[in-house]
């Protein structure tokens, strides 16, 4: 099976899958794999449909170390890998049926989005580096970035020197999630921050050989998405926000306020680099604040203003009751 793998994943690379597909259709069979190898399944002949389903059963009933199951999306996500895989097989002709062809995958939760940040909140972050230092100053400019843009923690670490275009404002993601590139606009505020940390900070951060990343290390290197992740998060728990998050939570926050600032969601799709509008939607539902205008305009239990001398009538009956 592992043979039959590593050509599998030469294919797609050959088709010009990304890296990070590649990677993650590699986690996924190489788990399958061995799961098969446990039970003395070695070949991919020996795989059948019903096999496949113990193997979903057991996805199923798997616990993470913290003692939680896996998600259904996770689930799906484990399963994705396998069924291309097999797809491939039957069609290279190495197997004579597909027995993933007729598989079902588990439906995934159509979750929200956990915690969106306020505009406040998200002024408060941005507001905790100590510009004063360079280093201050660089993560004052990768937060208004992540904030202005919305892009993803690793597009972020992925930028380059020229991704940066300063006169129109504008930023070049290029081979984000897909392997797809998009231009994403700044703003005139992410625009002047980063400025100052690309003309004042970056050129004493090179340490020898320029990597060419507009973010750079201390020690000179292209920042690692770990460590950018502790970063933002210390950041966010400095600002006393009461809502736990990283990178994804600005991300969150930045399509969420444009939607209720009057963005059409085709935009914010566009922006956040999604492949379907469907993944976008998911912002409808969280716009709270235009919803809840809707509501006090439309819900006639919303009004207050004729129970306002009802409820202080009741207030000060209670009070003359308990003296």
């Amino acid at each position: 099976m592992a043979n039959h793998m590593e050509r599998f994943l030469g294919a797609l690379a050959v088709r010009n899958y990304s890296g990070a597909t590649i990677t993650d259709r590699r986690h996924g069979l190489s788990t399958f794999i061995l799961w098969c190898h446990e039970r003395g399944l070695e070949r991919p002949q020996e795989v059948t449909k019903p096999v496949l389903e113990r193997y979903q059963r057991h996805l199923y009933y798997h616990r993470k170390p913290n003692g939680e199951p896996l998600s259904f999306r996770t689930q799906a996500q484990r399963m994705i890998p396998i069924r291309a895989w097999f797809k491939w097989l039957a069609r290279e002709n190495h197997i004579l049926s597909n027995p993933a062809s007729e598989l079902e995958l588990p439906r995934p939760e159509k979750r929200l989005p956990a915690l969106v940040l306020t505009a406040d909140e998200a002024e408060a972050i941005m507001a905790v580096p100590d510009v004063a230092t360079p280093l201050g100053l660089r993560d004052r400019a990768m937060l208004e970035v992540l904030y202005a843009t919305a892009i993803r923690r690793s597009e972020l670490v992925d930028l380059k020197l020229y991704d940066m275009d300063q006169s129109r404002a504008m930023l070049m993601v290029r081979k984000g999630k897909g392997n797809k590139d998009r231009v994403v606009p700044l703003g005139a505020r992410a625009t002047v921050w980063l400025a100052a940390y690309r003309d004042r900070v970056r050129p004493g951060l090179v340490a020898g050989r320029d990597p060419g990343n507009l973010f750079l290390s201390r020690d000179g290197r292209a920042l690692e998405p770990k460590r950018l992740s502790e970063k933002v998060r210390g950041y966010v728990e400095a600002a006393s926000t009461a809502k736990p998050g990283s990178c994804h939570l600005l991300r969150h926050t930045a399509a969420t306020l444009m939607l209720e600032g009057g963005a059409d969601i085709r935009f914010i799709q566009a922006m956040l680099g999604h492949e379907s509008l469907e993944t976008t939607q998911i912002y409808t539902r969280v716009s709270a604040a235009k919803l809840a205008e809707i509501h006090a305009a439309t819900h006639p239990g919303a009004r207050l203003a004729r129970d306002r001398a009802v409820l202080d009538t009741a207030l000060a009956t209670e009070g003359e009751d308990a003296e």
